[in-house]
Protein backbone atom coordinates (compact mmCIF):
# COMPACT_ATOMS: atom_id res chain seq x y z
CA UNK A 1 0.00 0.00 0.00
CA UNK A 2 2.75 2.17 0.75
CA UNK A 3 4.67 1.65 -1.94
CA UNK A 4 1.48 2.61 -4.31
CA UNK A 5 0.97 6.02 -2.86
CA UNK A 6 4.76 6.45 -3.44
CA UNK A 7 4.47 5.60 -7.13
CA UNK A 8 1.40 8.17 -7.37
CA UNK A 9 3.04 10.98 -5.64
CA UNK A 10 5.91 10.47 -7.82
CA UNK A 11 3.76 10.74 -10.95
CA UNK A 12 1.62 13.72 -10.09
CA UNK A 13 4.98 15.63 -9.02
CA UNK A 14 5.71 18.50 -12.03
CA UNK A 15 9.19 17.47 -14.09
CA UNK A 16 11.61 19.87 -15.65
CA UNK A 17 11.14 19.78 -19.62
CA UNK A 18 13.57 20.89 -22.30
CA UNK A 19 12.51 23.75 -24.34
CA UNK A 20 12.04 22.56 -28.38
CA UNK A 21 14.28 23.79 -30.93
CA UNK A 22 17.33 23.10 -29.30
CA UNK A 23 20.09 25.89 -27.78
CA UNK A 24 18.24 29.21 -29.76
CA UNK A 25 14.84 28.03 -29.35
CA UNK A 26 12.48 29.98 -26.56
CA UNK A 27 13.05 33.59 -27.96
CA UNK A 28 16.81 33.47 -28.25
CA UNK A 29 18.69 35.47 -30.89
CA UNK A 30 20.15 33.37 -33.95
CA UNK A 31 23.27 34.06 -35.03
CA UNK A 32 24.04 35.02 -38.75
CA UNK A 33 26.55 36.40 -40.70
CA UNK A 34 25.89 40.13 -42.01
CA UNK A 35 27.36 41.82 -44.42
CA UNK A 36 27.13 45.61 -45.64
CA UNK A 37 25.75 46.71 -49.26
CA UNK A 38 28.18 48.71 -50.81
CA UNK A 39 28.58 50.88 -53.67
CA UNK A 40 30.73 50.06 -56.85
CA UNK A 41 31.17 48.99 -60.59
CA UNK A 42 29.31 45.97 -61.56
CA UNK A 43 30.47 44.76 -64.78
CA UNK A 44 27.85 43.80 -67.51
CA UNK A 45 28.84 40.77 -69.70
CA UNK A 46 28.01 38.04 -72.43
CA UNK A 47 28.77 34.09 -71.53
CA UNK A 48 29.90 32.11 -74.50
CA UNK A 49 32.04 28.64 -75.10
CA UNK A 50 34.68 29.59 -77.96
CA UNK A 51 37.20 27.47 -80.61
CA UNK A 52 40.46 29.09 -80.71
CA UNK A 53 40.85 29.94 -84.47
CA UNK A 54 43.94 30.71 -86.43
CA UNK A 55 43.70 33.48 -88.88
CA UNK A 56 45.48 31.39 -91.20
CA UNK A 57 46.25 27.76 -91.88
CA UNK A 58 48.45 26.90 -94.72
CA UNK A 59 48.63 23.07 -96.00
CA UNK A 60 52.58 23.32 -97.84
CA UNK A 61 52.25 21.37 -100.85
CA UNK A 62 54.94 21.17 -103.80
CA UNK A 63 54.12 22.71 -107.40
CA UNK A 64 56.57 20.61 -108.91
CA UNK A 65 57.28 16.84 -108.60
CA UNK A 66 60.66 15.51 -107.18
CA UNK A 67 62.96 14.19 -105.01
CA UNK A 68 63.30 15.98 -101.58
CA UNK A 69 67.08 17.22 -100.99
CA UNK A 70 66.53 19.03 -97.89
CA UNK A 71 64.25 20.01 -95.33
CA UNK A 72 65.25 23.17 -93.46
CA UNK A 73 62.67 23.66 -90.28
CA UNK A 74 62.89 22.04 -87.18
CA UNK A 75 59.07 20.95 -86.11
CA UNK A 76 57.67 23.22 -84.32
CA UNK A 77 60.03 25.50 -84.88
CA UNK A 78 58.26 29.40 -85.86
CA UNK A 79 58.88 30.62 -89.16
CA UNK A 80 58.57 34.12 -91.12
CA UNK A 81 57.20 34.64 -94.52
CA UNK A 82 59.53 33.64 -96.95
CA UNK A 83 62.07 31.44 -94.89
CA UNK A 84 63.01 28.16 -96.61
CA UNK A 85 61.11 24.91 -95.98
CA UNK A 86 62.38 22.13 -98.44
CA UNK A 87 64.80 21.58 -100.87
CA UNK A 88 63.01 19.94 -104.21
CA UNK A 89 66.20 17.89 -106.52
CA UNK A 90 66.55 21.16 -109.06
CA UNK A 91 68.59 19.33 -111.37
CA UNK A 92 65.98 18.14 -114.10
CA UNK A 93 64.15 21.41 -114.02
CA UNK A 94 68.08 23.43 -115.15
CA UNK A 95 68.41 20.95 -117.48
CA UNK A 96 64.53 21.63 -119.01
CA UNK A 97 65.97 25.72 -118.70
CA UNK A 98 69.14 25.32 -120.64
CA UNK A 99 67.36 23.15 -123.46
CA UNK A 100 64.67 25.91 -124.15
CA UNK A 101 67.37 28.48 -124.05
CA UNK A 102 69.19 26.96 -126.56
CA UNK A 103 66.00 26.24 -128.93
CA UNK A 104 65.61 30.38 -128.60
CA UNK A 105 68.74 30.84 -129.35
CA UNK A 106 68.09 28.34 -132.72
CA UNK A 107 64.85 30.01 -133.26
CA UNK A 108 66.15 33.89 -132.88
CA UNK A 109 68.70 32.98 -135.66
CA UNK A 110 66.40 31.67 -137.70
CA UNK A 111 64.07 34.65 -137.61
CA UNK A 112 66.92 36.89 -138.34
CA UNK A 113 67.60 35.12 -141.54
CA UNK A 114 63.66 35.02 -142.66
CA UNK A 115 63.67 38.91 -142.34
CA UNK A 116 66.99 39.36 -144.65
CA UNK A 117 64.99 37.31 -146.92
CA UNK A 118 61.92 39.06 -146.41
CA UNK A 119 64.08 42.71 -147.01
CA UNK A 120 65.26 41.20 -150.33
CA UNK A 121 61.98 39.81 -151.41
CA UNK A 122 60.09 43.30 -151.05
CA UNK A 123 62.88 44.92 -152.77
CA UNK A 124 62.67 42.30 -155.73
CA UNK A 125 59.15 42.30 -155.90
CA UNK A 126 59.29 45.59 -156.44
CA UNK A 127 61.41 45.84 -159.07
CA UNK A 128 58.67 43.00 -160.48
CA UNK A 129 61.55 40.65 -160.21
CA UNK A 130 59.13 37.74 -157.83
CA UNK A 131 55.73 36.79 -157.40
CA UNK A 132 53.77 38.43 -154.97
CA UNK A 133 52.99 34.98 -153.73
CA UNK A 134 56.76 33.78 -152.95
CA UNK A 135 56.67 37.38 -150.99
CA UNK A 136 53.62 36.33 -148.97
CA UNK A 137 55.36 33.03 -147.93
CA UNK A 138 58.55 34.74 -146.57
CA UNK A 139 56.36 37.12 -145.24
CA UNK A 140 54.12 33.89 -143.45
CA UNK A 141 57.63 32.12 -142.63
CA UNK A 142 58.89 35.43 -140.10
CA UNK A 143 56.33 35.10 -138.30
CA UNK A 144 56.04 31.70 -137.82
CA UNK A 145 59.71 32.04 -136.56
CA UNK A 146 58.43 35.03 -133.95
CA UNK A 147 55.89 32.52 -132.88
CA UNK A 148 58.62 30.58 -132.27
CA UNK A 149 60.72 32.33 -130.50
CA UNK A 150 57.77 33.33 -127.92
CA UNK A 151 57.18 30.00 -127.15
CA UNK A 152 60.59 29.72 -126.02
CA UNK A 153 60.75 32.76 -124.56
CA UNK A 154 57.63 30.57 -122.34
CA UNK A 155 59.23 27.90 -122.16
CA UNK A 156 62.17 29.59 -120.54
CA UNK A 157 59.37 30.98 -118.19
CA UNK A 158 58.35 28.16 -116.99
CA UNK A 159 61.72 26.53 -116.65
CA UNK A 160 62.73 29.49 -114.32
CA UNK A 161 59.28 29.24 -112.15
CA UNK A 162 60.01 25.51 -112.04
CA UNK A 163 63.15 26.22 -109.87
CA UNK A 164 61.68 28.78 -107.90
CA UNK A 165 59.11 26.20 -106.88
CA UNK A 166 62.03 23.40 -106.61
CA UNK A 167 62.67 25.82 -103.37
CA UNK A 168 59.67 25.53 -100.98
CA UNK A 169 59.31 28.36 -98.69
CA UNK A 170 56.70 29.37 -95.79
CA UNK A 171 54.08 31.02 -97.31
CA UNK A 172 53.42 33.07 -94.05
CA UNK A 173 55.20 33.42 -90.69
CA UNK A 174 53.53 31.06 -87.72
CA UNK A 175 54.48 27.71 -86.44
CA UNK A 176 55.14 24.22 -88.67
CA UNK A 177 53.43 21.31 -87.25
CA UNK A 178 55.23 18.10 -87.66
CA UNK A 179 56.59 17.58 -91.01
CA UNK A 180 54.90 14.72 -93.27
CA UNK A 181 57.69 13.62 -95.29
CA UNK A 182 61.46 12.92 -95.22
CA UNK A 183 64.84 13.30 -97.31
CA UNK A 184 64.64 11.14 -100.05
CA UNK A 185 61.03 10.90 -100.82
CA UNK A 186 59.63 11.12 -104.44
CA UNK A 187 56.97 14.18 -104.28
CA UNK A 188 54.10 15.26 -106.63
CA UNK A 189 51.99 18.15 -106.32
CA UNK A 190 48.79 15.78 -104.95
CA UNK A 191 50.33 14.65 -101.92
CA UNK A 192 47.20 13.98 -99.68
CA UNK A 193 48.42 15.12 -96.29
CA UNK A 194 51.10 18.03 -97.84
CA UNK A 195 54.30 18.10 -96.70
CA UNK A 196 53.75 20.17 -93.51
CA UNK A 197 50.80 22.51 -91.88
CA UNK A 198 51.69 26.02 -91.12
CA UNK A 199 49.74 27.89 -89.04
CA UNK A 200 49.56 31.71 -87.71
CA UNK A 201 49.47 32.07 -84.04
CA UNK A 202 50.12 36.11 -83.56
CA UNK A 203 47.57 37.32 -83.96
CA UNK A 204 44.81 34.60 -83.72
CA UNK A 205 41.23 34.72 -83.37
CA UNK A 206 38.35 32.95 -81.21
CA UNK A 207 34.81 32.08 -82.33
CA UNK A 208 32.70 31.52 -80.26
CA UNK A 209 28.38 32.04 -79.68
CA UNK A 210 26.09 33.37 -77.81
CA UNK A 211 22.14 32.96 -77.70
CA UNK A 212 20.10 35.31 -80.03
CA UNK A 213 18.31 36.61 -77.52
CA UNK A 214 21.73 38.75 -76.35
CA UNK A 215 22.01 40.44 -79.54
CA UNK A 216 20.03 43.55 -79.34
CA UNK A 217 22.20 44.77 -76.58
CA UNK A 218 25.18 43.64 -78.58
CA UNK A 219 24.33 45.04 -81.42
CA UNK A 220 23.37 48.61 -79.71
CA UNK A 221 26.84 49.09 -78.19
CA UNK A 222 28.39 48.35 -81.80
CA UNK A 223 26.02 50.37 -83.50
CA UNK A 224 27.56 53.17 -81.07
CA UNK A 225 30.56 52.61 -82.16
CA UNK A 226 32.17 50.53 -79.18
CA UNK A 227 35.50 48.44 -78.86
CA UNK A 228 33.79 45.46 -76.72
CA UNK A 229 36.36 43.79 -74.89
CA UNK A 230 36.82 40.12 -74.92
CA UNK A 231 38.70 37.45 -72.31
CA UNK A 232 39.39 34.27 -72.48
CA UNK A 233 39.71 31.54 -69.84
CA UNK A 234 40.63 28.17 -69.41
CA UNK A 235 38.24 25.11 -69.68
CA UNK A 236 37.98 25.34 -65.86
CA UNK A 237 36.92 28.44 -65.94
CA UNK A 238 39.59 30.28 -63.56
CA UNK A 239 42.23 31.39 -65.13
CA UNK A 240 42.61 33.99 -67.78
CA UNK A 241 44.54 33.64 -71.00
CA UNK A 242 44.26 36.51 -72.71
CA UNK A 243 42.91 39.74 -73.34
CA UNK A 244 41.40 41.13 -76.86
CA UNK A 245 38.36 42.61 -78.57
CA UNK A 246 35.57 42.06 -80.63
CA UNK A 247 36.31 41.46 -84.43
CA UNK A 248 33.18 40.61 -86.12
CA UNK A 249 29.80 39.36 -85.86
CA UNK A 250 28.04 37.12 -87.86
CA UNK A 251 25.27 37.88 -90.79
CA UNK A 252 22.73 35.19 -89.39
CA UNK A 253 21.72 33.41 -86.75
CA UNK A 254 22.16 29.27 -86.47
CA UNK A 255 18.20 27.88 -86.54
CA UNK A 256 19.25 24.50 -85.08
CA UNK A 257 20.40 26.40 -81.93
CA UNK A 258 18.91 29.82 -81.90
CA UNK A 259 22.95 31.33 -81.43
CA UNK A 260 25.04 33.23 -83.38
CA UNK A 261 29.14 33.49 -84.32
CA UNK A 262 30.87 35.86 -83.00
CA UNK A 263 34.86 36.36 -83.73
CA UNK A 264 37.23 38.49 -81.31
CA UNK A 265 40.95 39.07 -81.90
CA UNK A 266 43.32 38.48 -79.56
CA UNK A 267 47.46 39.65 -80.27
CA UNK A 268 48.66 36.46 -78.84
CA UNK A 269 52.40 37.77 -78.28
CA UNK A 270 52.67 35.15 -75.70
CA UNK A 271 51.08 32.52 -77.00
CA UNK A 272 49.30 31.62 -74.39
CA UNK A 273 45.83 30.54 -76.62
CA UNK A 274 46.77 27.66 -79.15
CA UNK A 275 44.76 26.62 -82.64
CA UNK A 276 41.86 24.42 -81.28
CA UNK A 277 41.71 24.94 -78.20
CA UNK A 278 38.48 25.06 -75.99
CA UNK A 279 38.03 28.64 -74.00
CA UNK A 280 35.22 30.32 -72.29
CA UNK A 281 34.80 33.75 -73.30
CA UNK A 282 33.94 37.01 -71.46
CA UNK A 283 32.56 39.68 -73.45
CA UNK A 284 32.68 43.18 -71.50
CA UNK A 285 29.68 44.89 -72.76
CA UNK A 286 29.30 47.36 -70.44
CA UNK A 287 29.94 48.79 -66.60
CA UNK A 288 27.17 49.84 -64.42
CA UNK A 289 28.71 52.33 -62.26
CA UNK A 290 27.56 53.12 -58.36
CA UNK A 291 25.63 50.20 -58.36
CA UNK A 292 24.56 49.16 -54.74
CA UNK A 293 26.29 45.82 -54.41
CA UNK A 294 25.31 42.73 -52.04
CA UNK A 295 26.90 39.24 -51.73
CA UNK A 296 24.83 36.70 -53.86
CA UNK A 297 24.01 34.55 -50.66
CA UNK A 298 22.40 37.42 -49.43
CA UNK A 299 19.49 37.19 -51.89
CA UNK A 300 16.74 34.85 -51.14
CA UNK A 301 14.09 33.79 -52.74
CA UNK A 302 10.16 32.27 -51.91
CA UNK A 303 6.58 33.36 -51.19
CA UNK A 304 7.27 37.45 -51.23
CA UNK A 305 9.18 37.03 -54.43
CA UNK A 306 13.15 38.19 -54.34
CA UNK A 307 14.30 39.32 -50.53
CA UNK A 308 16.51 40.03 -48.69
CA UNK A 309 16.59 39.68 -44.21
CA UNK A 310 17.92 43.26 -43.38
CA UNK A 311 19.76 43.75 -39.76
CA UNK A 312 18.22 45.92 -38.03
CA UNK A 313 19.96 48.72 -35.17
CA UNK A 314 17.71 46.53 -32.39
CA UNK A 315 19.53 42.96 -33.85
CA UNK A 316 16.32 42.42 -35.83
CA UNK A 317 15.78 41.13 -39.13
CA UNK A 318 13.54 42.69 -41.50
CA UNK A 319 12.27 41.24 -44.79
CA UNK A 320 12.22 43.45 -47.32
CA UNK A 321 11.92 42.78 -50.97
CA UNK A 322 14.59 44.10 -53.80
CA UNK A 323 14.72 44.22 -57.22
CA UNK A 324 17.70 42.34 -58.91
CA UNK A 325 20.11 44.02 -61.18
CA UNK A 326 23.33 42.92 -62.79
CA UNK A 327 25.31 40.17 -60.41
CA UNK A 328 27.96 37.36 -60.77
CA UNK A 329 29.09 35.10 -58.58
CA UNK A 330 29.90 37.06 -55.92
CA UNK A 331 27.98 39.89 -55.81
CA UNK A 332 24.54 41.07 -57.06
CA UNK A 333 23.62 44.56 -57.77
CA UNK A 334 19.97 45.52 -56.06
CA UNK A 335 18.32 48.05 -58.56
CA UNK A 336 15.38 48.74 -55.91
CA UNK A 337 14.97 48.19 -52.19
CA UNK A 338 18.07 48.49 -50.80
CA UNK A 339 20.83 50.98 -50.01
CA UNK A 340 24.54 51.45 -49.37
CA UNK A 341 25.48 50.81 -45.91
CA UNK A 342 22.53 48.50 -44.97
CA UNK A 343 23.27 45.67 -43.52
CA UNK A 344 21.49 42.24 -44.68
CA UNK A 345 22.22 38.36 -43.54
CA UNK A 346 24.70 36.27 -45.73
CA UNK A 347 25.00 33.30 -43.78
CA UNK A 348 21.71 31.67 -41.43
CA UNK A 349 19.50 33.27 -43.12
CA UNK A 350 17.31 29.34 -43.41
CA UNK A 351 15.72 29.64 -39.99
CA UNK A 352 14.84 33.24 -39.88
CA UNK A 353 11.49 34.93 -40.00
CA UNK A 354 10.36 38.87 -40.07
CA UNK A 355 10.99 40.42 -36.67
CA UNK A 356 13.84 37.83 -35.23
CA UNK A 357 16.04 38.45 -33.27
CA UNK A 358 19.68 37.58 -34.96
CA UNK A 359 23.05 37.78 -33.12
CA UNK A 360 26.01 38.26 -35.54
CA UNK A 361 29.00 36.49 -35.79
CA UNK A 362 32.36 36.47 -37.83
CA UNK A 363 32.49 35.18 -41.01
CA UNK A 364 35.44 33.06 -41.99
CA UNK A 365 38.45 35.24 -43.73
CA UNK A 366 38.85 34.39 -47.96
CA UNK A 367 35.54 32.44 -47.50
CA UNK A 368 32.21 32.53 -49.41
CA UNK A 369 29.10 32.29 -46.91
CA UNK A 370 28.48 28.68 -46.15
CA UNK A 371 31.80 27.53 -45.92
CA UNK A 372 32.67 27.45 -49.83
CA UNK A 373 35.50 28.95 -51.16
CA UNK A 374 35.71 32.01 -53.15
CA UNK A 375 35.69 31.67 -56.34
CA UNK A 376 38.85 32.43 -58.85
CA UNK A 377 37.13 34.61 -61.36
CA UNK A 378 33.56 36.61 -60.88
CA UNK A 379 31.22 34.88 -63.80
CA UNK A 380 29.46 37.41 -64.94
CA UNK A 381 25.85 37.87 -66.35
CA UNK A 382 23.49 39.87 -67.83
CA UNK A 383 21.17 42.53 -67.07
CA UNK A 384 18.28 40.55 -64.73
CA UNK A 385 20.86 37.80 -63.25
CA UNK A 386 20.71 36.26 -59.67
Amino acid sequence: MLLALALVAWLLTPKPTAAPGGRFAGGGPMPVVGASAHSGDMPITLIGLGTVTPIATVTVQSQISGQIMHIAFKEGQTVKAGDPLIQIDPRPYQVALEQAQGAQIRDRALLANARVDLARYQTLFAQDSIAEQQLATQKSLVAQDQGAVRTDQGQIDAAKLNLTYSRIVSPITGRVGLQQVTVGNYVTPAEPNGLVVVTQLQPITVVFTLPEDQIPPLLAQLHAGATLPVSAYDRSDTHQLATGTLQSIDSQIDTTTGTIKLKALFPNTDESLFPQQFVNVVLLLDTLHGATLIPQAGVQRGAPGTYVYVINADSSVSVRKVTLGPGDVTNVSIAQGLKPGEMVVVDGADKLKDGAKVLLRQNTPNAAPGGRTAPRRAQHSTPGGG
